[in-house]
């Protein structure tokens, strides 16, 4: 069985103007499946449109992993979230499907 693992590679953030700084506008995420002696990651971007004035508005130095994650799973006001997960985790799925099980060669020289 694959275990997934998710988890924030990069972000960046606006420093100007001042009351803009600290919001996150680019978040570089990676997911990665390990089964057994196989493994396979996939990376992707997420873009955001910082708000400093909304209520659930949480400051660059106070952010957690689980929250940017949570940001990136998060559906929008149409219901599409930027990470589709059972796509990456299934793409993932599909390379480590691909993983060579036969090799060439001899063994003698």
């Amino acid at each position: 069985m694959t275990e997934f693992t998710w988890e924030i590679e990069t972000m960046q953030r606006d420093i100007y103007p001042a009351e803009a700084e600290g919001g996150v506008v680019t978040v570089c995420w990676k997911c990665t499946g390990v089964d057994a002696e196989k493994e396979s990651s996939y990376m992707g971007v997420a873009i955001f449109t910082p708000d400093p004035t909304a209520p659930d508005y949480i400051s660059y130095d106070d952010l957690t992993e689980e929250d940017v994650l949570g940001w990136c799973f998060a559906p929008d006001a149409d219901g599409v979230s930027q990470v589709n997960v059972a796509e990456v985790e299934a793409n993932i799925q599909a390379q480590m499907d691909w993983f060579p099980r036969t090799a060439n060669g001899v063994p003698w020289s």
